[in-house]
């Protein structure tokens, strides 16, 4: 193997961590209410299509989006799984499975299933998301589920209609 191979080689391993990394900053930009991780994975013009939950055209918007579901559904949990990614120099497409756990205000506990279908893009070395679009398997309510213990707690269904409460 020569340096060539060596180098492109590489550059594909460094490529697929950054880009399950941006997977999971997602995630974790969600579940923690983070504005400034959330904002850092997008490139400007880039889109978010969460079919039930709303649409963004541009980084801004999405943030924007964020900001309304976090008032809608203070309490998140995303899990993200088997990304299949093929990267072609600076371009990716991938999808990646995911289960997430919702508190909404108005609609109690529910859990989404689906995949999410990503486009990325790698400018001035650094990978960010152009388009991520959800494709809704299934959302279905958590009847009378509450946790019984742990650190987050809140409110049953019926006393945090109306109000905005926050990750504990």
């Amino acid at each position: 193997m020569n340096n060539e191979q060596l180098t492109a080689r590489l550059d594909a391993l460094e490529s697929r961590a950054a880009i399950e990394s941006l997977i999971s900053a997602y995630a974790n930009a969600f579940d923690r209410i983070d504005a400034s991780l959330l904002s850092s994975i997008w490139h400007e013009e880039s889109t978010l299509d969460l079919p039930g939950f709303g649409q963004a055209g541009n980084r801004d918007e999405i943030l924007a989006m964020a900001q309304n579901s976090w008032r809608q559904m203070p309490h998140m949990h995303h899990w993200m799984a088997n990304p299949l990614i093929e990267i072609e120099g600076d371009s990716a497409v991938g999808t990646v499975a995911a289960d997430c756990l919702f508190h909404d205000i108005e609609k109690g506990p529910v859990q989404v299933s689906g995949l999410y279908h990503d486009r990325f893009e790698r400018r001035d070395g650094k990978w960010a998301f152009l388009s991520r679009r959800f494709e809704m398997h299934f959302l279905t309510p958590l009847k009378d589920w509450v946790p019984a213990a742990g650190e987050e707690q809140f409110a049953p269904f019926e006393q945090l209609k109306g109000t905005t409460a926050k990750n504990g």
